[in-house]
């Protein structure tokens, strides 16, 4: 499967660094997404763009291209980010996340 970053540019090694300050101080510098290509060819999941932490209850909400490889390829991450703790933590059935509004764990 072909894979970019979330704005459509080539995966850099340096994606995976952390950002220390500002609005997304916690986050990547950029996340892999599959291509508009594979994502175009469908969804075995409903395209849902935000999720709950289990563990502080907030709910976190992100862009198109990461919902829509959540939707192309549910097990396609091992984590993904809360935005008031500041920091990544699994997905799956051990993971800590749920669809916003369902008691679907995200990465399922």
């Amino acid at each position: 499967m072909k894979t970019t970053l979330t704005g459509g540019s080539a995966v850099t090694p340096d994606h995976r660094e952390i950002i220390g300050e500002g609005p997304r101080k916690g986050q990547q510098r950029d996340y892999v997404v599959l291509s508009a290509d594979e994502r175009a060819k469908g969804f075995v999941r409903p395209v849902r763009r935000a999720y709950r932490h289990l563990r502080c209850g907030t709910v976190t909400k992100m862009g198109q291209a990461l919902a829509e490889t959540y939707a192309c390829d549910p097990e396609f991450y091992s984590g993904t980010f809360c935005c008031s703790c500041g920091s990544h933590f699994p997905v799956g059935q051990a993971g800590e996340f749920v669809w916003d509004g369902t008691s679907e764990k995200v990465g399922t």
